[in-house]
């Protein structure tokens, strides 16, 4: 952390990169997407708390599954809001939604990999059935 005359922690891209684990090239991306808007000193990015918590927020909802988008809207909601609880509450319904579907996905794999072992064993039978041993090659 780099500390400037105004005596306002401010952190570098490397700072961030390093502290959250992520390339500079994603967090220009963040730039990008809006999701970050740091002070410009010439060509040296300068960001600040607000920032550097928006980094935190954003690796965290990408852990949790959320698309840049999602994260963005919660973000916005959350600095937007005169009290937190249409924040959390919105957050909690986010949270509900990408569980339920991420529910359904592992179902759906189970699913898959059932059908899977199934048709690997009816190879296998098949292969025999021609004298080839498949189990022991």
């Amino acid at each position: 952390m780099n500390a400037v005359t105004n005596m306002t922690p401010q952190y570098s891209i490397s700072d961030l990169a390093k502290e959250f684990d992520l390339t500079t090239r994603a967090i220009r991306f963040y730039e990008d997407r809006a999701l970050l808007d740091p002070e410009r000193q010439g060509t040296k990015r300068l960001y600040s708390r607000k920032d550097r918590a928006r980094v935190k927020l954003i690796v965290r909802g990408k852990k949790l599954g959320f698309s840049l988008a999602e994260i963005h809207d919660l973000i916005e909601l959350y600095e937007n809001a005169a009290d937190e609880v249409p924040q959390l509450e919105r957050y909690y319904d986010k949270l509900s939604e990408h569980r339920r579907k991420l529910e359904s996905q592992r179902q759906e794999i189970e699913q898959t990999i059932i059908e899977l072992r199934v048709a690997e064993h009816e190879c296998l039978a098949t292969l025999r059935s021609k004298g080839i041993d498949r189990e022991r090659s």
